[in-house]
């Protein structure tokens, strides 16, 4: 319920405090590593996501579970059977959403994978581009451009899906 940036400055501490297994890091701490980063947004999406498909699952119609264990499915059938084709216009929303906010993802790359920029999401090396004293616009915008297109590329594919998912109880029925 907090914003991210409330917490920067224990969690950069504790970043630059405990230890990480070889395999995992070049210099045995989270600071500067692509694991940490990725830890963090498993940590902060990972309630949101639960949040969402965890309420749309409550309004999924009871009587079709219910036929299912008649028919005989065990619970793993009826998860994958019956609730998650129900689930996909959800799930195609939170994709969508998903990747939208990861792959845009400034500020925890900024602060936590430090050094010189060369472990950098692309977002984040776009401010690369500028120079002290000059910012050459066109080659910022054609970069822009370019970092977009994966993620319309998502939307697009998934268009459908997300406006189902983003629509789904608006009208009773």
């Amino acid at each position: 319920l907090l914003p991210q940036q409330v917490i920067i400055t224990p969690l950069f501490r504790m970043f630059l405090l405990l230890p990480l297994p070889s395999f995992l890091s070049d210099n045995g701490l989270w600071y500067d590593q692509y694991f940490g980063v990725i830890a963090i947004h498993v940590a902060f999406q990972l309630g949101f996501c639960t949040f969402v498909l965890s309420n749309y699952m409550k309004t999924l119609p009871q009587e079709m579970v219910e036929a299912a264990v008649v028919d005989g499915a065990s619970v793993a059938q009826i998860y994958r059977k019956v609730v998650m084709p129900l689930v996909r216009p959800a799930f195609a929303a939170l994709v969508v959403l998903e990747t939208t906010w990861i792959y845009n993802e400034f500020f925890w790359a900024t602060v936590l994978l430090g050094g010189d920029g060369d472990k950098f999401p692309v977002t984040s090396a776009l401010n690369n581009l500028r120079g002290q004293f000059f910012v050459d616009y066109n080659l910022l915008s054609a970069g822009s451009v370019l970092v977009a297109l994966p993620v319309l590329l998502v939307f697009f594919v998934l268009q459908k899906q997300f406006v189902a998912g983003l629509t789904l109880g608006s009208t009773k029925g």
